[in-house]
């Protein structure tokens, strides 16, 4: 079993509210908008990190992440990508592949809006954990935290922070 946070859109901000949740965790998913590499770099000093790069993502980070990072965790298929749209309205750049041969999970981030929402035409699970960022309108600071257990994906919670 591995506990998983799940975060997105930080845009360089990383404080210890988002630290102490980060020493939960197994292991920590970034679905891009990084912003200054201190914060991926903050996390991976505590635990593991996966992640993808964002639209306001510099070269160093489009160096270090991949655009999409498709990954196995215990035996769940996940897909985490930046601008991926939702059920059914995916982005054109992923709909096809999405379609061809869907993960499990498919992360995505880019909107600030935390949504989770199976799509089950695609039998997966998409999950968008919103911004833990402080810039951009959102009101709430989220993320994602949940486990994973063999094929079930369990004990979902949403963590809300203020944004300022």
């Amino acid at each position: 079993m591995k506990k998983i946070l799940l975060l997105s859109d930080t845009h360089s901000y990383i404080d210890d509210a988002i630290l102490r949740h980060v020493k939960q965790a197994d292991e920590v998913w970034h679905a891009g908008d990084i912003g200054d590499l201190n914060v991926t770099d903050s996390i991976k000093k505590l635990k593991p990190l996966k992640g993808v790069y964002g639209n306001i993502d510099d070269a160093k980070a489009r160096t270090e992440f991949p655009l999409d990072n498709r990954f196995m965790c215990e035996d769940v298929d996940v897909w985490i990508t930046h601008i991926g749209g939702y059920p059914p309205k995916y982005n054109n750049k992923v709909k096809e592949a999405l379609v061809a041969n869907p993960p499990d999970i498919f992360i995505t981030g880019h909107s600030h809006i935390l949504k989770v929402m199976p799509d089950k035409k695609l039998n997966l699970l998409h999950m968008n954990p919103g911004a833990a960022g402080t810039h951009g309108f959102h009101k709430v600071r989220t993320m994602l935290r949940f486990k994973i257990d063999g094929k079930n994906i369990k004990d979902l919670e949403v963590i809300e922070f203020e944004k300022r």
